[in-house]
């Protein structure tokens, strides 16, 4: 029973460290730089980074990367820099 406990109390606190890189449409940036961007900077393979891309723009954003915050910082910075309108959830 303790073991369940433990166990349980670890995945409750690995589901709150878990956060998301959001990416939001705009209309400043193409298709292509933003497919070029989520490879880059995200590590995307090409056909993710486009798959993305078709989210973002149909559904004015997509949750592009999953991990901690610090995995996530330096990407979401990375992506501002470049003009991308991004956030960490």
């Amino acid at each position: 029973m303790e073991t369940e406990t433990l166990f349980a109390d670890e995945v409750i606190e690995k589901l709150v460290d878990e956060r998301n890189l959001i990416v939001f449409n705009d209309d400043v940036n193409t298709f292509d730089f933003v497919i070029e961007s989520l490879i880059k900077v995200c590590k995307h393979e090409p056909i993710q980074a486009e798959q993305c891309t078709y989210i973002i723009h149909f559904n004015g954003k997509c949750e592009v990367k999953s991990g901690s915050y610090d995995e996530l910082a330096s990407m979401c910075t990375a992506l501002l820099e470049r003009g991308i309108s991004a956030e960490i959830h």
